[in-house]
């Protein structure tokens, strides 16, 4: 299964939208390809939207890992949003919850202020 990728932007806020799998691979180099372009285009506030991932392995935490830093260093910030049960347990198995917000949605991953909410 592929990863599926889909942009849009509210409220100032870039949000990706990922349908499938987020594994080493393929689907790693696309999700950082499509991520670090809108960085590099100075897109700064970003929320990956996880409700239809259905599994993310270690090379797709190190991927969120690597894109957090990137946005985190040119002063933006990288949000999480949606993620299910199965990836939920990853993010806290791999205490990335305790380094980048959580949220049960995208809309309260788009609101600005300091809400972090892990999932």
């Amino acid at each position: 299964m592929t990863l599926d990728i889909s942009k849009r932007t509210v409220g100032g806020v870039t949000i990706f939208d990922l349908n499938g799998r987020v594994v080493f691979g393929d689907e790693c180099t696309h999700l950082r390809d499509q991520v670090k372009d809108a960085i590099s285009a100075g897109e700064r506030d970003i929320v990956l939207n996880l409700e239809s991932v259905q599994y993310m392995d270690s090379g797709g935490i190190g991927t969120l890992v690597g894109l957090y830093t990137s946005a985190r260093s040119l002063g933006g910030d990288l949000r999480l949003a949606g993620p299910n049960d199965k990836v939920a347990h990853v993010l806290n198995i791999t205490r990335l919850t305790s380094v980048i917000s959580v949220f049960p949605d995208v809309s309260r991953a788009i609101k600005p202020g300091p809400q972090k909410a892990s999932a």
